[in-house]
């Protein structure tokens, strides 16, 4: 790689950290005069905040998206015995929440396109001691939920909704207006890491729930138990969030909508320079549901054959790549073994053999998707085309 050729990294904050820097010291000032460093005002803050944009009328902040599932999953009275069907295409933490939480993940195949739990899948997957079904809402869409919902309230099921990725993103409910992802079961989550939609500096996430009782079991438990005054009434988890990502965020949320259009605006520029590169790269779409979400975009992912040889060709010019995911679920070594991780998911196979993602996020410019483009489109023996730029 040439000294001129610019590095374009997978992820990168700093431009909007120099952004917002003189409100992040004003409210870090603030929190050290106060003294006060976790579960203070500044997270209650962020709870009303985070509850006024998606709707949920509980917001409980915990110390990351993991924690806040392990603990949403506990709260619903999930544990030793039962089964919660999970989609076989995810972040780890969705499977080893529920073993976590004391029962046994059941992996299903996922749908194209969304990369979103197969609702047939699930049917089938239904057993007497199923107690939960848990979509995930991957990349930029969510789960068919109207469907999953109709599932879960057939057989008595609860929904838990692995909202991670899913800030912003609605679905319209069969009666009029749109409910927020991880709300149209009994929780869902939010995840803060610093590359999501609305990220904080470090770890940090929430529990959505309508539920009061839910949410005050959350409460409790992401201190230990502690239900005031030292009063232990029950085995509880050390995940309170801190005042400084309370911060962080809350500054990030006022410009949230701006940055989902930043987003969607970059990946305009991606699947018109990418449809010119033709069929050995399939770029994302939205799979058919009952009732489609909008699109929030946080991560753009592209399908292609030869994926490891991309992704090595993009990072001997300087581009980041992840690959999401290299291999399904039920073949993470630590859950292959497990009864629930014998159904084959060619969905997700396939997904895992072609997948990866491009960088994107909202300092990202025009000209490095340019520059990203080109080297996709070198690789593939293809012309540039003309791009934005």
């Amino acid at each position: 790689m040439s000294a001129r050729e610019p590095t374009v990294p997978f992820f990168s904050g700093a431009a909007s950290v120099r952004r917002d820097w003189a409100e992040l010291q004003a409210r870090i000032s603030e929190i050290t005069a106060r003294g006060v460093f976790t579960c203070g005002p500044v997270v209650a803050e962020l709870e009303a905040a985070v509850g006024a944009y998606t709707g949920a009328r509980q917001a409980v902040a915990c110390n990351n998206g993991t924690d806040a599932l392990i603990l949403t999953l506990r709260a619903a009275g999930i544990g030793p015995g039962d089964e919660v069907i999970v989609p076989a295409y995810s972040f780890f933490a969705s499977a080893s929440c529920v073993l976590h939480a004391g029962a046994q993940p059941v992996l299903v195949d996922v749908l194209p396109g969304s990369y979103a739990m197969d609702v047939e899948r699930a049917a089938a997957a239904i057993t007497p001691r199923t107690r939960a079904i848990m979509p995930v809402h991957l990349f930029s869409q969510t789960a068919d939920l109207v469907a999953l919902c109709e599932l879960a309230d057939a057989y008595g099921l609860q929904v838990i909704e692995d909202s991670a990725e899913a800030i912003g993103m609605r679905v319209e409910r069969p009666g009029g207006g749109h409910r927020h992802a991880g709300l149209w079961g009994r929780a869902g989550v939010l995840s803060f890491f610093p590359t999501k939609t609305l990220g904080a500096l470090g770890d940090a996430g929430m529990v959505l729930t309508d539920d009061e009782s839910l949410a005050a079991a959350v409460r409790r438990m992401r201190v230990h138990g502690d239900g005031g005054a030292y009063h232990w009434q029950e085995l509880g988890w050390n995940s309170r969030c801190d005042e400084l990502q309370a911060a962080v965020l809350l500054t990030r949320l006022a410009r949230l909508d701006e940055d989902i259009a930043r987003r969607a605006a970059l990946v305009e520029l991606y699947n018109a320079r990418l449809a010119l590169v033709g069929p050995a790269v399939a770029t994302p779409w939205q799979a058919p549901a009952k009732r489609q979400s909008n699109l929030v975009w946080y991560v753009y992912l592209i399908e292609t054959d030869r994926r490891d040889e991309l992704v090595a060709h993009l990072a001997e010019h300087g581009v980041g790549t992840e690959v999401y995911y290299p291999r399904p679920l039920s073949r993470q070594p630590c859950l292959r073994s497990l009864p629930g991780a014998s159904q084959p998911v060619p969905v997700a196979e396939a997904a895992s053999a072609h997948a990866v993602a491009l960088p994107l996020y909202p300092d990202l410019t025009h000209e490095q998707v340019d520059r990203v483009c080109d080297l996709v489109a070198a690789f593939h023996g293809a012309s540039r085309g003309s791009g934005a730029s």
